[in-house]
């Protein structure tokens, strides 16, 4: 399972709201709904996403957990 966690720890340390996510870095509500409920989104969103918070470290986004079988 994909987990954003990681993703809202580095808004968070950065002093990022939601707000400045949609008005400042123009990411759409759709992909930040998508990313609050764990759900996937397109490598070009998350792409987007690295690219315009500056984020070079996957890691800062995501966090990957095996899903128990």
């Amino acid at each position: 399972m994909i987990s954003y966690d990681p993703l809202w720890a580095t808004l968070q340390k950065r002093g990022i709201t939601i707000y400045k996510l949609i008005n400042t870095y123009n990411i759409s509500r759709g992909t930040i709904d998508n990313l609050k409920h764990n759900r996937s989104i397109t490598m070009a969103s998350l792409n987007q996403l690295m690219e315009k918070l500056e984020i070079n470290d996957v890691t800062e986004v995501i966090y990957y957990t095996p899903d128990d079988k």
